[in-house]
Parts: structure tokens; C-alpha cells; sequence
């Protein structure tokens, strides 16, 4: 599906199934654009924040504004906020920083040397060259005995630094990194340090043959804790209180563009989608099925977009509809 025939079926197509809605004198200017996305059959929940308030939100097609939904690649974006918390309390280095110098004990004999030369930024634009565990090669890689290891192992399809190569690995060894350097499980650590956020938890959460959480997949939470996530770097690192719990350096590095997605040509920073929509500079996290977080700091924005979770959303038009929406929400903002 083209995307002018995903964008038309969301403006024309009836209100097909019951809709539990929900918003504020301010939000109802939303009604007639979330109403009209009703016709998206795989869409769970609408939630829209504007400085910091949310006023409009809806649940679609039997689900639920508070139940749980697996966010998918979303969560690399945590991931990413994860990693930049522990440089903020000098557990790592910095994005420079070699990963040799934490995971040299799982490479392979006779290793690439290209290993000595990637970093943990290069793992968080997925620009590390190794070779790519998604995709085609996800299966394989979940079903090996060491998931750091096979990563680290096999091989590269490009230069440590060059194009985009998307590695739901890449991630994962974000989170054997955390383990490693911090000495606690990934989950205790995001437990812990977001603890002030008011409103975000993590549900489940996969984990790997040794242990290590699963970077950048499997893991679940509800519509609004997204959402507090992403308010979260919406206001620069602070909670609604004040607190500071993120350094704004480092959302400003992970909204830097670095290279751009093979997928749709938008720019790509550490773990966030960065692409101009209606005329305004939006971050983005994308989760497979069409988990979005979308953040639109000259607005005071935030929307989150949940929705089934097995489905595909590139080649069929779907995440071009979920675009389009977002467009239209930052139209009439």
C-alpha cells in the first residue's frame, strides 16, 4: 500500500469499530482526526500530551488505553536513555568509548580486528558494520546458545562508522554493556534510575540464554508509560517535579543525526528516528507493527501510538498512515 492510499484510507474510511475516547476542553480539536483513525484495523490506542497535559486519547478495536502492549524495537530508545545514564554516572565512558573494553572477554578467537574499533555510539546508530540479527537472521540468533557472543562473532557487513546496518543486536550488546559495566541486571537499573518518572514501568521483558535482557525487543508496558517516557525527553531530561534524571547532553546527542534509515530514508541518531513533519523537526521511536513515540519539541507534544503487535507496518502502508496521523495531530496543535 502506497502511502497516498494509507493517508486516503485514513481520512475516508468509516468509523468501523467502537471506540472508548477520552478528552479535555483543549483536546476536542483531536475528536474528528482520532475518530477517522478508527479505520486503521490494527491500531490499540491514541494518547495525546501537549505541555505536558494529556487531552486526547482513545482505545481502538477491542483494546484497552491501559493495558500492556509489547513495544518492540520502541524500546531501543530506552535503551539508548539507559546507556546515557550510566556515562551520567560515569559507569561508561562515552559513546567513544571501544566495547572492547567491556566485552572483550566475549570475542571470538582470532577476532575481527574492526571489533577493536567499534563503539558503544556506533551500536546506538546501528552503524557498528557487524553483521545484521534481524531481519532474516533474527530466528538464527535468538536460537544460539550466547546471543553476545554469536553477535560479536559473526562477522561484518560493513566498516565500524559506515551506512546504517538495523541489529536488534546491536542493542542487545548495549544491554550486555550496562550488565557488565554496572554489575546489575538491565531491568534493576532501569528500575532504579527511572524511578522518579511518575507513571513509567516496565512490565516483561525477555531475556537472553545468560540472562541479559533483551535490548531493543520484548518488552512490555502500557500506552501511558511510553508516553511518560517520552515526556520525559520532552522536557529535557526532568520529570514533571523538577528532578533531573537525564542530562539534556545527551538527548541532544541522541536527536543528532548520524546517518539515515535504509528503511525510509529519515535521519537516524542514537536509537531515535528524526524526520520533519508538518513543517516541524519530530523525534521518533518505531516498534515493528506500528509502536510509535513521537516527540515534537517545538509544540510541547508528545503522542504515543500502540497497536497489534503482529503485523508488519513498513511494507504495507500502515506506518505511512501513522505518519499521516501524526501529521494531521501536529496541523491542528
Amino acid at each position: 500500500m502506497k502511502r497516498r492510499t494509507a493517508l486516503a484510507l485514513l481520512a475516508s474510511l468509516p468509523f468501523a469499530t467502537a471506540v472508548r475516547a477520552q478528552s479535555s476542553g483543549t483536546g476536542a480539536k483531536f475528536d474528528p482526526i482520532l475518530e477517522g483513525a478508527g479505520s486503521l484495523q490494527t491500531l490499540k490506542a491514541v494518547i495525546v500530551s501537549l505541555d505536558g497535559e494529556e487531552v486526547a486519547s482513545r482505545a481502538y478495536n477491542g483494546s484497552s488505553l491501559n493495558g500492556s502492549t509489547n513495544i518492540k524495537s520502541a524500546s531501543k530508545s530506552i535503551v539508548s536513555a539507559l546507556v546515557g545514564m550510566a556515562i551520567d554516572r560515569k559507569i561508561l565512558e562515552g559513546a567513544d568509548q571501544p566495547i572492547a573494553s567491556v566485552l572483550r572477554a566475549d570475542f571470538p578467537a582470532n577476532s575481527d580486528p574492526r571489533l577493536e574499533r567499534v563503539t558503544i555510539g556506533n551500536l546506538l546508530s546501528m552503524q557498528s558494520g557487524l553483521a545484521r540479527m534481524s531481519g532474516p537472521n533474527y530466528g538464527r540468533w535468538v536460537a544460539s546458545r550466547n546471543w553476545v557472543r554469536t553477535a560479536l562473532g559473526s562477522g561484518f557487513d560493513g566498516e565500524p562508522g559506515g551506512g546504517m546496518l538495523y541489529s536488534t543486536a546491536s542493542t542487545h550488546l548495549l544491554s550486555a554493556i550496562l550488565t557488565k559495566a554496572s554489575g546489575r541486571p538491565t531491568l534493576a537499573l532501569a528500575r532504579d534510575w527511572f524511578k522518579p518518572l511518575d507513571g513509567f514501568a516496565i512490565g516483561s521483558w525477555e531475556r537472553d540464554p545468560q540472562g541479559i535482557y533483551l535490548g531493543g525487543n520484548q518488552m512490555a508496558m502500557t500506552a501511558r508509560s511510553l508516553l511518560a517516557f517520552g515526556e520525559l525527553y520532552r522536557r529535557g531530561g526532568v520529570t514533571a517535579d523538577g528532578e533531573r534524571i537525564l542530562s539534556q547532553s545527551w538527548i541532544d546527542q541522541s536527536w543528532t543525526q548520524r546517518t539515515n534509515s535504509v528503511f525510509n530514508g529519515d535521519g537516524y541518531g542514537y536509537c531515535w528516528f528524526i524526520k520533519e513533519m508538518a513543517g516541524e523537526n519530530v523525534f521518533y521511536a518505531w516498534g515493528y507493527g506500528g509502536q510509535m513515540l513521537y516527540i515534537v519539541p517545538s509544540k510541547k507534544l508528545s503522542v504515543v501510538m500502540t497497536s497489534r503487535e503482529d503485523a508488519p507496518s513498513a511494507r504495507t502502508g500502515y506506518r505511512d498512515a501513522l505518519h499521516g496521523l501524526m501529521t494531521n495531530i501536529i496541523a491542528a496543535s
